[in-house]
């Protein structure tokens, strides 16, 4: 929810073409999500009706609804200023959560969007990541350098975190290559920043590769350290002791 506002945020300030229009965006984006958050959201649930919230099946009525919301929302969003993503978003969060509700929507839209949207967003990402423009010695360290302040601040910063908790060490950078990897929500962020001229097409192809290999790093971590516990005499001793 932090980073969502901030990026919305970044968004509002890179479109806004002086502090007037930069403050003026800043109080509708704070009306926008008060009207959703104290008046959607607490009505939303007697507009769909308890009885059709807590079925079994979600009707095709009900589901017009909701997309017809989520759609409005995100209009709303892009009128302002910052992006219909964040609108989408908000969306989301006012959903009711009677009966379950979220959790037969979601099951419900996880298919068409994993087996649809999902794959139409990577090969959309994919297409725009010119990986011949990182070219030369230069400019592979430069994305080598994004890749390590990526991970040391991330990976690293999750793991001293951990071990300010109690955690030993190999629990606390098992934890950080888990919080280390991008995927999706990385994505995301730098298409919006490329949308907006934030990002240019050799920056963004950098960060790509970072999302990609911070990402494709986990499994082999976490690999690496269960086996480091399993050949400790700690980890003998656990074993045995199995």
């Amino acid at each position: 929810m932090t980073a969502w506002t901030i990026l919305a945020f970044v968004v509002a300030i890179a479109r806004a073409t002086s502090v007037g229009g930069g403050v003026f965006t800043f109080l509708l984006v704070v009306t926008f999500v008060g009207l959703m958050l104290f008046v959607i959201r607490p009505s939303l649930s007697s507009w769909m009706g308890r009885e059709a919230l807590e079925r079994e099946e979600l009707s095709a009525g009900l589901l017009t609804i909701v997309v017809s919301l989520v759609l409005i929302s995100a209009f709303c969003t892009e009128l302002i200023g910052i992006h219909a993503l964040f609108g989408a978003f908000l969306a989301g969060i006012v959903m009711p959560s009677i009966g379950g509700f979220r959790d037969k929507l979601g099951v419900r839209v996880e298919h068409l969007s994993s087996v649809l949207l999902l794959p139409v967003f990577f090969a959309f990402t994919g297409l725009r990541t010119r990986v011949g423009l990182v070219s030369g010695t230069h400019e592979w360290i430069i994305c080598l350098v994004i890749i390590g302040v990526a991970t040391l601040g991330k990976l690293g910063g999750s793991a001293v975190a951990a071990k300010m908790t109690s955690l030993s060490w190999r629990e606390s950078i098992q934890l950080g290559a888990l919080m280390n990897t991008r995927g999706l929500m990385e994505l995301i962020a730098l298409n919006i920043g490329y949308d907006l001229g934030i990002l240019s097409q050799r920056i963004f192809t950098m960060l790509v590769i970072m999302a990609l290999v911070t990402t494709i790093m986990t499994a082999p971590l976490l690999t690496l350290f269960s086996r480091r516990r399993a050949t400790s005499p700690a980890g003998l001793a656990a074993t045995a002791t199995f």
